[in-house]
């Protein structure tokens, strides 16, 4: 695909990127919401758009309210968007590039103007309740499996869903399908796994003890549905009757720049496409590290800064990108983060490109 429009020939890709589900936690937002006029108008317009003080949510939580899933994306997007317009009207930020981590790729198209704020918003809020009710409480999980490549994370799910399907009796029925599949690609060593409750077990038991993973390292995860895995059709479904219906005067518009999908870690300039790779996403893993390494490899970017709550995504790019490959790797998250950025900007050799 063309990119030459939309970056530079004789330079790097700078990239824009956003976090997910995961990174949120009470009092996120804060020091923006007071310094900045423009932070507020955007809690305010995202809350205006589902009838929900976001801005409550984030600075008081309970954490309990802010960790439902339905809660949760909104106000991941509504913080992360958030941040980016401060840095647009503060510093005068302009990306070349966007990408978001699954719920964070909303916040990316936000930023790259094909969505509007106030409808993305409603957007996540449903797709937060459609993953929610996906899979009933309890019979999905996820777990993360450490130093395994892709696959070995692929032999381990096969050989967990065999073992698990074989142990499943009509004494101990499960209204889900019994599967683990690959849902993140994070980085080279860091994949996390999604699926039914008892296949994922067994997938953490099988890491401990058979010989054709040693090394591997299991950790469950606290998280409320399997996400990016077959067993979220249903969400799937459901975010495709809503897109399905979506008036004329609420379709993605043409994108400023361009982004790169969760779906296939390729740099699109195709706002018609969208839809169909949001509904995608939901059932099929996020590719984070091929994503990351797209960019850098395809497309020159040695520029990647964070927009929106915590460091994971940071911490996801160190690991995959060439030591000597990134010029800058940071991220604005409150005001504090946002004056250290403003000055490792002036300061370094890509001032001009600001």
């Amino acid at each position: 695909m063309n990119t030459s429009s939309n970056s530079p020939a004789s330079d790097s890709l700078k990239v824009a990127v956003f976090p997910g589900q995961g990174a949120q936690f009470v009092g996120m937002g804060k020091s923006l919401l007071n310094d900045f006029r423009i932070a507020r108008d955007t809690f305010e317009e995202a809350s205006d758009a589902i009838s929900l003080n976001l801005k409550k949510l984030c600075l008081d939580g309970p954490e309990s309210d802010l960790t439902l899933t339905e809660n949760t994306q909104p106000a991941l997007l509504v913080t992360s968007v958030a941040a980016f317009r401060v840095a647009q009207a503060e510093l005068g930020f302009q990306a070349h590039a966007v990408a978001g981590h699954s719920l964070g790729e909303y916040s990316a198209l936000v930023a790259a103007e094909a969505l509007s704020l106030s409808q993305a918003t409603r957007w996540v809020r449903a797709r937060g309740q459609a993953m929610q009710v996906a899979v009933p409480p309890g019979e999905g999980t996820m777990a993360a499996v450490l130093n395994l490549d892709e696959a070995g994370i692929r032999s381990l799910c096969a050989k967990a869903t065999l073992q698990a399907e074989s142990q499943r009796t009509p004494q101990s029925p499960s209204t889900v399908a019994c599967t683990v599949e690959p849902a993140n690609f994070n980085a080279p060593g860091q994949i996390v796994v999604a699926g039914s409750t008892d296949a994922v077990e067994v997938l953490i038991s099988l890491v401990k003890s058979d010989p054709e993973f040693k090394g591997a390292k299991a950790l469950p995860l606290k998280v409320s549905a399997p996400f990016h895995c077959s067993l979220m059709r249903p969400a799937r479904e459901k975010m495709a009757e809503i897109f399905e219906n979506t008036k004329p005067n609420e379709l993605p518009q043409q994108l400023r720049v361009p982004y790169f999908p969760n779906r296939t870690a390729r740099l699109t300039h195709e706002a018609q496409v969208i839809f169909e790779l949001f509904v995608e996403q939901i059932d099929h893993p996020v590719l984070w590290s091929q994503t990351v390494t797209t960019a850098i490899q395809q497309h020159h970017a040695n520029e990647f800064i964070e927009f929106g709550p915590g460091k994971v995504l940071q911490g996801l790019i160190k690991r995959i990108a060439p030591a000597d490959s990134l010029r800058v790797l940071t991220g604005v998250s409150d005001t504090d983060s946002l004056r250290a950025f403003e000055i490792l900007m002036r300061s370094s050799k890509g001032e001009s490109h600001l």
